[in-house]
C-alpha cells in the first residue's frame, strides 16, 4: 500500500461553481455574499485573530445553526465569496528534480490556491459552506471542502436543545473545533515542501466520499454526533475533479462519531473531545481481495482565554490512534505487516494581541509500525528506516489589518500576512543523512511566507 495525497484532475473553476448552484439553485436564497455581510458583524465576532478558520464561541454557534444566523436587514444577497493565496518557500536544502512538475529545487514562488465559496444561508433553516478551489501548483480544480446543514431547536429538560444534519465530504470538515484534521493547525502550509509520508487514514478521505450526520448540542455544554460515509463513485470523482487511482475505496460505509464536553465561564472557555472513524477498504480501490480495516480514535482539548479582546490565549492538543488490520494489503504486497498502528500528537499554543497580531507555536509528532513496503527505505522520499516517525516544532507570525469592527473593509474584505518557520527533529524515520544521499532531519526545514486574502 502506497500512502499519498490526493491528485486532482484539470476541471475549471468556473464549471465547479455552475455545479455547486445547479445543486443549490432549489433552495429559496435569502443570503450574503459572505458570512461577514450576512450577519453584519465583522470577521473578529466569530474568528480568533479576525480570520478564520480559528472559531470564537459565537463562531461555533453560528455553524451549529447551519450558517443560517442573519442580520433582518441583509437578506437579499447571493452568497458568493471567494479567497487567494500566494506564497514563497524555502527549504534548507533542494529538492532533487525539483519541488514540483514546473518549479525549481529551491526558493519558489506561486499562487497555493483561489477558491470560490457559496457560503450562507439558504432559508431559515438550511446552510451550507461549498468551495471549489483552484490549486495553482498543480493547475488543476476541484470541489473542495463541502458542508450543508439543516438545522432547528427545542426545549428538552428546561434546556436549549440544538439539532441538525450535516451532509459533507470530508470526516470533520463539520467540526466545530479547530483540533480535528479538516480545520486543525496549520491552517495554511507550502504546497512546495517535503511533507512526512505517513498520513492516518480519516486524513486521506477529503473530496473523495460523501457523508451525513445527525448531530445535537444540549445546553450549550454536550454535544453528540454520529453518522457515516462512503465513497463517491468513479465518475462523480473525475467529474469533481478528486480522483485518484491510487486512493483507498471505502468498502460500504463507515461510521464516525464525535462527542464533546464545553464550558463557558467568565471569559474562559474549555472543550474535551472525542471523535473516530471504522472503515474497510479495498486497498488501490482494488476489490475481491478481502478488505483492509482501519479504526482511528481520536482525543482533543481547547483552552481559550477570551476575557480581554486585546490579550487572546489559546491552548488545544489532539492525540489520534489508528489500528490497521491489513489482511488485503499484505496479500497483495502492498504491506509487510498485517497488524500495526499509527500515532499521531499535536500541541498548539496562540496568543493574539488586539485581533490583529498572533503568535503561534506547535509541536507534531507521528510514530507508528515498522513496514518496509509502507514506509519503504528510499534515499530520497522515503523512510530511512522503514519506520514512519516524524518530529516537528512550527512557528507561526500573523498580522491581519481588517476585519474589526472599527477596519475600513470590516465585512468587505480581509487580509492575513504569516510568515511560517517549520523545523524537523525527525523526518520519515530518520535523523541524518542515508548513505550520503538524503538529507538530514533538519535538510527540510522549511520558511513559508504567504498572504491570504478573503473577499
Amino acid at each position: 500500500m502506497r500512502e499519498m495525497l490526493i491528485s486532482r484532475s484539470v476541471i475549471s473553476p468556473v464549471l465547479i461553481l455552475a455545479g455547486m448552484l445547479l445543486t443549490l439553485s432549489s433552495a429559496e436564497v435569502k443570503a450574503v455574499p459572505s458570512f461577514a455581510r450576512q450577519t453584519g458583524m465583522p470577521c473578529s465576532t466569530c474568528h480568533v485573530q479576525a480570520f478564520g478558520p480559528l472559531l470564537t464561541s459565537i463562531g461555533r454557534n453560528f455553524k451549529l445553526s447551519g450558517y443560517t444566523d442573519v442580520n433582518p436587514d441583509r437578506t437579499k444577497f447571493i452568497p458568493i465569496t471567494g479567497m487567494i493565496r500566494g506564497s514563497f518557500t524555502h527549504t534548507n536544502n533542494g529538492q532533487l528534480g525539483g519541488a514540483a512538475d514546473r518549479f525549481g529545487p529551491n526558493n519558489n514562488a506561486t499562487i497555493d490556491e483561489a477558491s470560490i465559496f457559496y457560503a450562507g444561508r439558504i432559508t431559515s433553516k438550511i446552510g451550507a459552506f461549498a468551495q471549489g478551489t483552484y490549486d495553482g501548483v498543480s493547475n488543476t480544480g476541484a470541489l473542495d471542502n463541502t458542508d450543508i446543514r439543516f438545522a432547528n431547536g427545542a426545549d428538552l429538560a428546561g434546556n436549549r436543545l440544538v439539532y441538525g444534519i450535516s451532509v459533507n465530504n470530508n470526516p470533520t470538515v463539520q467540526d466545530l473545533w479547530n483540533t480535528t484534521p479538516a480545520w486543525g493547525f496549520p491552517w495554511a502550509s507550502s504546497p512546495l515542501a517535503p511533507t512526512p509520508a505517513a498520513g492516518l487514514f480519516i486524513e486521506s478521505l477529503g473530496s473523495q466520499v460523501v457523508g451525513a450526520t445527525v448531530y445535537t448540542m444540549w445546553n450549550d455544554m454536550l454535544y453528540v454526533e454520529g453518522g457515516g460515509y462512503t465513497s463517491l463513485p468513479r465518475n462523480i470523482q473525475q467529474g469533481i475533479g478528486t480522483f485518484d487511482a491510487g486512493q483507498n475505496r471505502i468498502d460500504g460505509g463507515a461510521p464516525y462519531w464525535r462527542v464533546a464536553l464545553q464550558n463557558n465561564w467568565q471569559g474562559h472557555y474549555g472543550a474535551i473531545g472525542s471523535f473516530g472513524m471504522r472503515a474497510n477498504a479495498n486497498p488501490q480501490r482494488i476489490q475481491g481481495a478481502s478488505t483492509d480495516q482501519y479504526t482511528d480514535f481520536g482525543f482533543d482539548a481547547t483552552y481559550q482565554y477570551l476575557a480581554n479582546p486585546r490579550h487572546i490565549l489559546e491552548l488545544n492538543a489532539t492525540y489520534i490512534r489508528e489500528h490497521r488490520d491489513l489482511n488485503a494489503s499484505v496479500g497483495l504486497g502492498f504491506a509487510e505487516k498485517r497488524h500495526g498502528s499509527l500515532d499521531v500528537v499535536r500541541v498548539r499554543s496562540g496568543y493574539t494581541f488586539l485581533q490583529t497580531y498572533s503568535l503561534n507555536l506547535a509541536y507534531a509528532q507521528t510514530s507508528g509500525t515498522r513496514d518496509n513496503v509502507i514506509y519503504s527505505p528510499d534515499p530520497i522520499d522515503g523512510s530511512l528506516s522503514g519506520k514512519p516517525n516524524s518530529q516537528a516544532f512550527t512557528v507561526e507570525v500573523s498580522y491581519i489589518p481588517f476585519g474589526k469592527s472599527t477596519s475600513v473593509l470590516s465585512t468587505f474584505a480581509n487580509l492575513k500576512l504569516t510568515a511560517q518557520y517549520i523545523h524537523y527533529f525527525q523526518f520519515n524515520g530518520g535523523f541524518r543523512n542515508y548513505d550520503g544521499f538524503s538529507r538530514n532531519a533538519p535538510g527540510n526545514d522549511t520558511v513559508y511566507l504567504n498572504g491570504w486574502m478573503a473577499f
